[in-house]
């Protein structure tokens, strides 16, 4: 099985076919995909220029959406590398309760369904790393809150686990990204129960 490396240097690659390159990028997903494999997809498709369903798109538009995908990559990367280091840390000085941020880091180690959305058409519009910046700040502070951690946004709906939703939990009415129960508010999570997550979505 390739590395994502290894994918990366083949959607780089001008000498194969563009169909080629563009099933390397949508493998690249099998080893990072922050909001989910079909999440993830549209999103760098969107904001490449792009449809998900193109089979000759744009080589250069392929290569905006792996670039996309690779900063994000790395700053995951370093993230996990800092989280590994403070966790030896902790450990060395007896520290050895779990908290939220473990259960969550233990959740998307890998990076996969990092920042899971309400649906594959419904993920927020910043980029990858922006987003994953402000998810990671939001985990780390440890204060619950009333708003989205990504976007701000202050309406949430409950959505239950189903087909095509690799998670469940409250999810952003404007964003559509699920936020870990941990950073909101008891308030924000009634609020969410409160609604029925297909329709509140339906209707936003």
């Amino acid at each position: 099985m390739a590395s994502f490396r290894a994918l990366a240097e083949q959607v780089r690659n001008p000498r194969l076919a563009t169909v080629r390159r563009r099933t390397a990028l949508r493998k690249c997903l099998e080893r990072f995909a922050p909001y989910g494999h079909r999440a993830t997809w549209h999103h760098l498709c969107t904001r490449a220029g792009f449809t998900t369903q193109d089979r000759d798109p744009d080589p250069a538009r392929l290569m905006a959406a792996l670039a996309e995908l690779e900063e994000a990559r790395a700053l995951w990367l370093a993230y996990e590398q800092e989280f590994a280091a403070r966790r030896r840390r902790e450990k060395h000085e007896g520290i050895r309760q779990p908290s939220a941020l473990d259960d969550w880091h233990r959740r998307t180690w890998g990076g996969c369904d990092i920042v899971p959305c309400a649906s594959p058409q419904r993920h927020p519009a910043a980029r990858l790393s922006e987003v994953l910046r402000r998810m990671i700040a939001a985990m780390e502070a440890g204060t619950p809150r009333h708003d989205c951690p990504v976007c701000g946004g202050t309406g949430f709906a409950w959505v239950p686990g189903q087909d095509g939703c690799p998670a469940n939990g409250p999810a952003c009415r404007d964003c559509g990204a699920l936020a870990p129960a941990s950073v909101l508010t008891p308030e924000a999570l009634h609020t969410a129960a409160a609604l029925a997550g297909g329709r509140a979505f339906a209707a936003a």
